[in-house]
């Protein structure tokens, strides 16, 4: 079967609370778990429950992704470095949450990647978490210098789960401050039980996270949704 890319404007938008079925991701061969749909609230929201996220190239079409292994950061296993820590007692940031959301997943779209030939966060993508962000589900922090974006980051936040998207830096360490000072706040005060990182990277080690296997996570999700 041949895909157009992106979302397909034939299927059915589903609002925030229609739910679609996605194909089990325990059975799946590899981490695709399906292809196609759209990326309208209901079908967003429907594979972040499931253990799914949307991750794919400008090209493709909408690629359904729950990999093996998968990568969370528990309460006790969030780690700041010393030198990060310096950085957040001096203040060398001033941190806000969901002040700028639009400017942080912009930001992050523009961030270059090494090894990456493009952004997965597309026009597309934008669209579908910025409405996402205006439905309550989803969230930012921004991390400001002199008035200016400095850094950020994005994700879900579902039951006591919050599932990490993306994050970017214009000015050194400002994503790692605006990522902890929001870790502490959903671990300390929102009492969420993880933090979805995804996919394994050294970068998310350094922070904290630790592999489990997509059947762990999927037994960790079901328990904390």
């Amino acid at each position: 079967m041949k895909y157009r890319s992106g979302p397909d404007p034939e299927f059915p938008y589903l609002d925030e609370n229609q739910r679609f079925l996605f194909p089990d991701p325990r059975y799946a061969e590899g981490d695709i778990v399906a292809v196609g749909g759209n990326l309208s609230p209901g079908m967003l929201l429907s594979a972040y429950e499931q253990g799914i996220f949307p991750w794919f190239n400008p090209s493709d079409p909408v690629l359904w992704q729950s990999p093996d292994p998968r990568f969370v950061i528990f309460p006790h296993t969030l780690h700041i470095s010393r030198s990060m820590q310096k950085v957040l007692d001096r203040r060398d940031f001033d941190i806000t949450f969901n002040k700028d959301f639009a400017g942080v997943i912009q930001g992050c779209s523009e961030m270059e990647r090494p090894g990456q030939g493009g952004t997965w966060i597309t026009q597309d993508i934008i669209a579908g978490y910025t409405k996402l962000h205006r439905l309550g589900y989803a969230h930012s922090a921004e991390s400001w210098q002199s008035g200016k974006l400095a850094g950020g980051c994005y994700g879900v936040l579902l039951g006591n789960v919050f599932c990490g998207e993306s994050m970017f830096s214009k000015v050194s360490n400002a994503s790692k401050a605006a990522f902890f000072t929001f870790a502490q706040h959903l671990f300390s005060e929102q009492g969420i039980s993880f933090i979805d990182c995804q996919v394994p990277t050294d970068h998310l080690r350094s922070l904290g996270g630790a592999a489990l296997s997509r059947a762990a996570f999927l037994r960790l999700l079901k328990e904390h949704l």
